[in-house]
């Protein structure tokens, strides 16, 4: 039940951190810390009683939350249930902050390197966490991790170059990072796979919307996870 709780209150707030975002970013490091903590002026009860669309938004706004604390709470709770006890608190993380880069894109078209810089470092963690108290190689688990996060940093790269004539957005700078940041979580034997059904997912999309671009990230997020239920299962 306690994952159930955390995915649900983290997932509740996943549109309200993306339109937090949305205010300032781009920026610097330093100055999305400050505005994330920054709470603006709240609209009065009067103006928001008598304001009809002001209502409307805030309906689907609720209703937006509540979808993605459903979402998450189901699949932190998923996690729970095919991983052990040490592990899921890890992935629980992961699953969370692939979610919010996930809400920020479809916002903002944008994935922001104070979300996808940390996910990198944690990846780093996570791997040398799995060597040590799970039973295997530590310096293995590490070297995958290293390595998954390179090939998820230059596969892209060498498929941009190739696809820069036809289409010189093909990978933005943003989508690499956070391919190299699962690459970190997933190892390298994965990110491959994880790059593959990123495309195959986007194209759908974009052929389902008959459009020919679109935000990648949440491609990428669903790809990661389907990857790595596939690993645990």
């Amino acid at each position: 039940m306690i994952y159930i709780a955390i995915g649900f209150t983290f997932g509740f707030i996943i549109p309200y951190l993306a339109r937090r975002f949305s205010k300032f970013m781009p920026a610097t490091f330093a100055y999305a810390l400050y505005r994330i903590f920054h709470v603006n002026k709240i609209v009065s009860s009067s103006k928001r009683k008598n304001n009809h669309k002001y209502q409307l938004l805030i309906h689907r706004y609720f209703m937006r939350s509540l979808g993605w604390g459903i979402i998450t709470a189901s699949i932190t709770f998923l996690a729970s249930l095919v991983l052990s006890a040490q592990e899921a608190p890890w992935i629980c993380f992961f699953v969370i902050i692939l979610f919010i880069l996930m809400e920020i894109d479809n916002r903002m078209f944008l994935l922001p390197d104070l979300l996808t810089f940390p996910l990198l470092i944690i990846g780093f963690a996570y791997a040398n966490f799995a060597g040590e108290l799970l039973g295997y190689d530590t310096i293995s688990a590490t070297t995958n991790s290293s390595l998954g996060a390179i090939a998820g940093y230059i596969i892209p790269v060498i498929a941009s170059l190739f696809l820069i004539k036809k289409d010189p957005n093909a990978f933005g700078g943003g989508d690499i990072k956070l391919l190299s940041a699962v690459g970190a979580w997933l190892g390298l034997s994965n990110i491959p796979y994880v790059i593959l059904l990123s495309c195959l997912i986007f194209g759908i999309s974009c052929f389902i919307k008959k459009q020919r671009q679109g935000a990648f990230g949440p491609s990428i997020v669903l790809s990661s996870l389907i990857i790595l239920f596939l690993i645990e299962y």
